[in-house]
């Protein structure tokens, strides 16, 4: 008998949304075309923003389009009523996402989170008991570097960690440390410290030249800035959904290059998420067989790295959130916050502060030196003036995104005078 986990719950709300907005993930379809025209920026309609709030802090958490949150709040609404049909989303989520690093879908994976993309790789490719090293920088995730951290302590890990020059990584720095023993070489595409953005295909290219892979966080680069897997060549990436996807917490994708898939096996997971067949011999009628269950794993991404059911709300923000980024375009998006960018990096020095973010950067996130016996009179004036920003005990970080305008940095500005 041929049943599954997902179809034995399948009168469950959640199970049945997924079926709805998942399809039939044996065979991937393209992202579908966007109807409707592209909203009109600055987007102010598009997100429900506090009157009276001006958030530039979407580096942190970006806010849910108005359309996305209504979706997973449908989810809610399911849930607590069992017996409500699901509404169909004719929708590939990873369609959706592929289109917007030029992947195949087949090369995407659902993850919990940035993080657990970046230790499945790390641990599937055996690195904490490889001989050989692994290249970062500086300015790459906290998370990550807390990882290759403990690693170096636990397992001896040849780490080599290139410290910025000018707030920027040279990639000759990167070359000197890179040689034949390197297995891994790992970045963030922009870093969450200062914005500053590698050239990612320069740095494939040098670590390939070598033998090793390069592992990209893009959390803070998808959905605002292009991104072409392919052009790059880059091996793997990973990012969660609440930050430029617009999203929410509990769901992330990861890229595999197809033809890595299976190198990235030497600490495997399994689940019922990986199988395309799973079949039933323990109920009545069943045919009979020597195990309760048989199967078959899914050749894609998934078959080799989702285990159980993902954050099915958030796939229901994500059907709406990610075909209004692709309505906009990312190039778009790119390209309208550089006015604001552009003012910040002209205006701030004048009123004391001290970039650290390159005057080059075209990223959507800069950051200033703020002196520690000053962060705490900043913070209260922004506070009061309501305006939202990430502010450290020795930094600013600002990071404008689409319902954002340069009126909103004119605010800013003049909290700050």
């Amino acid at each position: 008998m041929k049943n599954s986990r997902r179809e034995f719950l399948a009168g469950v709300g959640g199970i049945a949304a997924l079926a709805a907005i998942q399809g039939d993930s044996s065979k991937p379809s393209p992202p579908q075309p966007v109807s409707s025209p592209a909203p009109v920026l600055p987007a102010k309609r598009g997100f429900a923003i506090p009157e009276g709030l001006t958030y530039i802090n979407s580096a942190f958490t970006h806010p849910m389009p108005i359309a996305a949150a209504q979706a997973a709040r449908s989810y809610v609404d399911q849930r607590s009523d069992p017996g409500l049909s699901p509404e169909r989303r004719n929708l590939d989520i990873k369609a959706e996402f592929a289109a917007l690093i030029n992947a195949k879908p087949t090369e995407i994976s659902f993850v919990p989170n940035t993080s657990t993309g970046e230790n499945l790789v790390v641990n599937g490719l055996d690195i904490p008991h490889a001989r050989g090293n692994v290249v970062t920088d500086a300015l790459h995730f906290e998370g990550a570097l807390l990882h290759l951290g403990e690693l170096q302590k636990r397992n001896g890990l040849d780490l080599r960690v290139v410290q910025p020059r000018e707030w920027k990584i040279d990639i000759r720095d990167l070359e000197r440390v890179i040689d034949k023993k390197t297995k891994l070489v790992e970045i963030s595409l922009i870093s969450m410290v200062n914005g500053f953005q590698h050239d990612l295909k320069s740095v494939c290219d040098l670590a390939h030249s070598h033998g090793a892979y390069v592992y990209a966080d893009i959390v803070q680069a998808a959905g605002n800035t292009p991104i072409d897997v392919r052009e790059s060549d880059v091996d793997f990436c990973a990012c969660s959904t609440f930050k430029w996807l617009m999203g929410d917490f509990g769901l992330g994708f990861m890229f595999v290059k197809e033809s890595l898939l299976d190198r990235i096996s030497a600490c495997p997971q399994y689940g019922y998420f990986e199988a395309q067949a799973l079949d039933s011999h323990i109920l009545p009628g069943d045919p009979p067989a020597d195990f309760p269950y048989t199967w078959q794993l899914k050749a894609d991404a998934g078959g080799h790295f989702e285990v159980a059911t993902p954050a099915i709300g958030v796939m229901l923000a994500l059907s709406q959130s990610l075909p209004y980024i692709r309505a906009i375009g990312v190039e778009k998006i790119q390209a309208y916050r550089q006015p604001m960018i552009q003012k910040m990096q002209v205006e701030m020095p004048r009123l004391g502060f001290k970039p650290l973010t390159p005057l080059e950067s075209t990223s959507s996130l800069l950051a200033f030196e703020l002196k520690e016996s000053s962060s705490r009179s900043v913070f209260d004036r922004l506070r009061q003036r309501k305006i939202h920003v990430r502010v450290g005990p020795n930094f600013l970080r600002v990071s404008p995104s689409i319902f954002n305008d340069t009126n909103d940095i004119d605010k800013l500005l003049e909290a700050l005078t």
